[in-house]
């Protein structure tokens, strides 16, 4: 996992407290040297149909290979196959699946929220693989408490965007957690806590999945650990499922300013 590296300012679409579908987010990116100016976001409502729509995040991409091993692996390309994997199986599940990025590209951290916070109905998981630990585990992570305090105009700051979503990201890891504990030996039992970037600014129950480790010498050892990752994913999921509630509706401001502290 990386630390924050760029800033964006989106703007999404009111939305409908029944029925409402978010707009597209409509980037703001400013050209070089330009300062983006003050925006605000409306923090989408998931609809009362349920969950529908998981966003998989495959983590870095692009420049930033995340995780290295002795051997040559790369956490991007391994979370990039772990993706697909897990969407063939979301797929078959009836569920509609989007990626953060299908290629060797690395999306700004605010580019991967945009997505699933124009979303209705939606849960959010960013894929990793660590760089050290017990070969062959893997551990969930939610968010740990986040202290909401609204700025001023009633408005929830950007950074604290999952503290209303904590509980269902909880239950949602405890459910992938479980399913994995029962595959691979030496995983806990349960949702872990850490302070992610990726999940803070999440307006939707999000977790982190990550996979121990690429310091496994061979990447055929890795790739094997794969299909089982994605099965117990889709199971943890669906079990998931029918917890999904709608969530209350609230409003986010905008992204910090480029080279503000996350």
């Amino acid at each position: 996992m990386s630390g924050f590296t760029r800033k964006t300012i989106w703007s999404l679409g009111a939305i409908a407290l029944l029925g409402g579908i978010a707009a597209r987010p409509q980037s703001s990116l400013p050209a070089a040297g330009q300062t983006p100016a003050s925006q605000t976001a409306a923090a989408p409502i998931p609809q009362q149909t349920g969950l529908n729509v998981v966003i998989l995040d495959p983590a870095h991409g692009g420049t930033d290979p995340g995780a290295r091993g002795t051997g040559g692996v790369r956490e991007s390309d391994i979370v990039l196959e772990m993706a697909a994997q897990v969407k063939r199986g979301l797929e078959a599940q009836g569920f509609q699946v989007l990626q953060t990025r299908t290629a060797n590209e690395n999306p700004s951290f605010d580019d991967r929220s945009a997505l699933v916070n124009a979303q209705s109905g939606a849960i959010f998981l960013s894929l990793h693989v660590s760089s050290t630990g017990l070969s062959g585990t893997v551990r969930v992570y939610a968010m740990p408490d986040m202290a909401l305090a609204p700025a001023n105009g009633g408005l929830i700051p950007w950074e604290q965007a999952q503290a209303a979503y904590l509980p269902l990201s909880r239950k949602l890891g405890d459910a992938v957690q479980g399913e994995l504990a029962q595959k691979f030996k030496g995983s806990p039992a349960e949702v872990q806590t850490a302070s992610i970037r990726q999940l803070r600014t999440t307006a939707a129950p999000a977790i982190a999945v990550e996979l121990s480790s690429v310091s496994i010498p061979d990447k055929a050892d890795l790739d094997k650990l794969l299909p089982g990752v994605a099965d117990a994913i889709v199971r943890g999921v669906v079990t998931f499922r029918p917890s999904y509630v709608t969530a209350a509706p609230a409003s986010i401001s905008s992204a910090p300013a480029a080279g503000a502290k996350p």
